[in-house]
């Protein structure tokens, strides 16, 4: 296992920055452990619903965790809003950056991660692999 801390800026689409972050390292198998920070926009989809939900506001990370593999990040997320309710879900692109975020990610270079359609689920789930 290889640490990979990052801290994302202002306006950065989190989703992205960290597909990017985890590319750039040229792993196939990733784990985010923790993130917190601020985001000006959250993109959360909700447990059974299609597609997500657009939260705008000053909000704060309570909770990031994840895997990421070359098809992609697999995110949930908690958030407080200034009303101090949270909301959580699946990480959508465009989630935005508001002051700060900042990860834990966990490298595995010894495995490679894949989403392939699971037939008992009818959808992509994480395929692990070991090298």
């Amino acid at each position: 296992m290889q640490a990979l801390p990052l801290r994302l800026a202002p306006g950065d689409d989190l989703r992205a920055a960290i597909e990017t972050a985890v590319r750039g390292e040229r792993a196939d198998a990733a784990f985010v452990v923790q993130g917190i920070g601020s985001l000006s926009v959250a993109q959360l989809r909700y447990a059974g619903q299609p597609l997500p939900t657009e939260l705008r506001a000053d909000l704060e990370i309570l909770t990031l965790a994840g895997t990421v593999s070359p098809d992609g990040a697999h995110l949930h997320m908690s958030v407080s809003g200034p009303d101090g309710v949270v909301r959580g879900g699946h990480v959508a692109p465009g989630c935005i950056v508001r002051t700060t975020v900042e990860l834990l990610v966990v490298l595995l270079p010894d495995h490679a991660f894949a989403r392939e359609l699971d037939l008992a689920t009818g959808y992509p789930e994480l395929a692990v692999r070991r090298r």
